[in-house]
């Protein structure tokens, strides 16, 4: 798909249809900018390696790398990424605890050392590369608050930890620190507080059998609001900070910011390509949906914010609908919209993680096209993966 860097503010949605098409996401660097200028002010000291998961898009990584910002890697693909935008690979840690033997070494190869493991299985993969290979053990911590707990699929419990510490430390390999990850969308910050806590106390125990840790990461999960609502993330993250500054203090700590960095900054640019009345209500077909950019209302459990820019009239009974021949290829139901017209414009917004990122070109509807406004000062024109 093709990237193209603008300058637009306000941003006039008509004419960036009129020159690119639809759908389109609209990433704004400006946006991206100051989420992670917030996270920085509410954990001060902690190196913010974003996440790519959510939004794997080569501008979000340029902009971030212009900010001296770390990186979260997971996959091949993803040190691709970074990599092709030149990215230090002494910035970046790979987190997923679950690796091939090819993709250790693929990692490697970039340049990329410190990997996460959450068991005896993952250790002994590592036996081969223990002279160069850092490793973080993921702690498990259940949360059963947050609608996606990272911490069921993956995570040792925490009275294992001092076992695979011992056991890291038989076979030679180098385990520096901990990790662990309380969830997406985390909305109880006490959640994070306590697993820092729980890890200082590992920490601890290490240290009296000659274990020396001396990094902490304590991973993503820091939420955004979809509801309109003002918020705090300084405020959010005081327990956060409380509980870190009992760390001792050579412990370095890391975090890993996703949504939290990406979510607000893309907007969901879509136009309605039929309309039909089916009994009291009138259905609007877009032309994106939910197995396009609005996949996150399947896989991420989010309901994004709508607006309609350009439409007016007395409220009817609605349907948005996406564009496939599938019937769950609905948006919202029963909601009450302005009349719309074929090729109004309906806008999403919070629309930065898990949409693009997990959108099927299913019944060959292509995935939103890309458009950047405020982007990095040295992006190039590139082809969007």
């Amino acid at each position: 798909m093709k990237l193209s860097a603008l300058n637009a503010s306000p941003i006039d949605y008509r004419k960036l249809v009129t020159e690119h098409g639809s759908p389109l996401l609209v990433l704004d660097g400006d946006a991206i900018r100051k989420q992670y200028s917030s996270l920085q002010k509410a954990l001060p000291g902690v190196a913010l390696h974003y996440a790519l998961k959510p939004l794997p898009h080569d501008a979000v990584i340029a902009v971030l790398k212009e900010l001296d910002g770390y990186f979260d890697l997971a996959t091949n693909g993803e040190v691709d990424l970074v990599r092709d935008v030149g990215v230090d690979p002494a910035r970046c840690i790979h987190s997923h605890p679950i690796k091939r033997d090819s993709d250790i070494r693929y990692a490697l190869e970039y340049g990329c050392k410190t990997f996460v493991v959450d068991n005896i299985c993952e250790l002994e993969k590592f036996v081969a590369y223990k002279d160069v290979a850092k490793l973080l053990l993921r702690v498990s911590f259940r949360n059963p608050d947050t609608k996606i707990d990272l911490s069921k699929k993956f995570g040792c419990r925490q009275e294992e930890a001092l076992t695979l510490l011992k056991q890291a430390k038989e076979l030679g390999v180098n385990i520096i620190g901990l990790s662990f990850h309380v969830g997406s969308q985390a909305v109880n910050p006490m959640r994070h507080s306590n697993a820092v806590a729980a890890c200082n106390q590992i920490i601890a125990e290490a240290a009296a059998q000659g274990i020396t840790l001396s990094t902490l990461d304590i991973g993503g999960g820091f939420p955004v609001s979809y509801d309109g609502k003002a918020f705090d993330i300084v405020e959010y993250c005081a327990p956060i900070r409380e509980e870190l500054a009992k760390l001792p203090a050579h412990i370095r700590v890391l975090a890993e910011p996703g949504r939290y960095i990406s979510a607000p900054a893309v907007t969901s640019v879509s136009s309605v390509m039929g309309i039909a009345q089916r009994g009291d209500q009138t259905w609007y077909y877009l032309d994106d949906g939910v197995y396009g950019s609005y996949s996150g209302q399947i896989y991420d459990h989010m309901v994004y914010p709508l607006s309609f820019p350009y439409a007016s009239g007395k409220p009817q009974l609605s349907v948005l609908s996406g564009p496939t021949c599938d019937s769950i290829d609905v948006i919202r139901e029963d909601i009450m919209l302005p009349p719309l017209k074929v090729g109004e414009i309906v806008i999403g917004h919070v629309m930065g993680a898990y949409t693009w990122a997990s959108a099927t070109e299913f019944n060959f509807f292509r995935k939103a096209n890309f458009v950047v406004v405020n982007g990095p000062r040295q992006m190039k024109a590139v082809n969007a993966a």
